[in-house]
């Protein structure tokens, strides 16, 4: 269990955050989310491979995590908890100082959480860092 200092950390730390699931869909808790995060100064890059060389809220969106261009500080996911084991391999390989793994509401992968944990990466399962946010750092 992640403690709300351990959030407040990670909140405070972070600068740039890949968003794996971003939708264009206003109505879509990934839209909402990336809007917010965006709001409170954060550089968020939108993954979505359908979406690719289109922008979300003004942000170019990516294909995959491969298609960043420099390092990433938080990967957060917006996909079923299935696909989180191959996302978290894929960024432990390509940004090495990628300091947390991020699952939104109702995604959770222990397995994926101990391979990242085992690399000195931080994870938070289940929870939102838009309400994170909001609770922590108001």
């Amino acid at each position: 269990m992640i403690s709300d200092t351990q959030i407040k950390d990670i909140l405070t730390r972070t600068s740039r955050i890949a968003l794996v699931g971003a939708s264009a869909n206003p109505s879509r808790p990934s839209h909402g989310v990336m809007n917010f995060l965006l709001r409170a100064g954060y550089d968020v890059v939108p993954v979505n491979p359908g979406l690719a060389g289109q922008t979300l809220l003004g942000q170019p969106v990516v294909s995959s995590l491969s298609d960043i261009e420099g390092d990433i500080d938080m990967i957060d996911i917006f996909r079923q908890s299935e696909h989180v084991p191959a996302i978290v391999d894929e960024a432990l390989a390509l940004f090495p100082r990628l300091g947390t793994i991020w699952m939104q509401i109702g995604v959770q992968h222990e397995g994926a959480a101990e391979t990242a944990r085992a690399r000195g990466v931080d994870v938070v399962m289940s929870r939102c860092p838009k309400i994170e946010y909001q609770r922590l750092m108001a």
